[in-house]
């Protein structure tokens, strides 16, 4: 969307957002230094680019042929300048801490329906037609990275890949929750521990 100025988009009847490529950050950008006091225009950073130019849609709102893509525009642009690009979905990632808040917690805590909060679950899920084929990496402990390079860090359970191998690979998606016993009890005690999986998808 980066040739047009503002307004919003539909696809097929279905709301994509609104966009607005033609405002663009302003601000200073050079080298960065946090030395001093920090204001909010130390280390800025795309100056002079639009805020957002890529926009998520769901293939689930796509047909096979004739999509209807309505752009309305309110300062003018060039729609020959829009794209639609297809990304295929090999891996899928999840990070979670074994005590992470959710809104079910919250909500039955506040009914007094629990005292000792539930654990959390990992969620994993591949795209429309494909299956999860392998687990690329799992560590319930300490891991570090990001996904696509997470690393065991100095605490893992050695039974982490047990549960995913179990109850994910051959399905589309699945849950598994962050406890120590289903990865075969806590690797390192008095320590808040995280899970970090990777999943490969085809």
């Amino acid at each position: 969307m980066d040739s047009m100025g503002k307004g919003q988009i539909w696809i097929n009847g279905q709301h994509v957002g609104r966009h607005w490529p033609a405002y663009k950050a302003s601000g200073t950008c050079g080298d960065c230094s946090y030395i001093g006091t920090y204001n909010e225009n130390k280390c800025s950073t795309n100056c002079g680019e639009a805020s957002q130019r890529w926009y998520h849609v769901p293939r689930s709102w796509l047909k096979p042929t004739g999509n209807l893509l309505v752009v309305f525009e309110e300062w003018g642009g060039d729609p020959n300048g829009i794209s639609l690009v297809r990304r295929e979905v090999d891996s899928v990632c999840a990070d979670i801490y074994e005590w992470q808040p959710t809104l079910m917690n919250y909500q039955m805590q506040a009914s007094g329906k629990v005292n000792k909060p539930l654990r959390p679950k990992a969620h994993l899920s591949c795209g429309i037609g494909q299956k999860i084929r392998s687990i690329k990496f799992a560590s319930f402990g300490t891991p570090e990275g990001v996904c696509g390079s997470y690393r065991q860090g100095s605490c893992h359970a050695f039974h982490s890949y047990d549960a995913f191998n179990n109850l994910c690979v051959g399905q589309n998606s699945c849950s598994v929750t962050v406890a120590p016993e289903m990865f075969g009890g806590d690797p390192c005690l008095n320590v808040m521990k995280k899970l970090a999986v990777e999943a490969i998808c085809s």
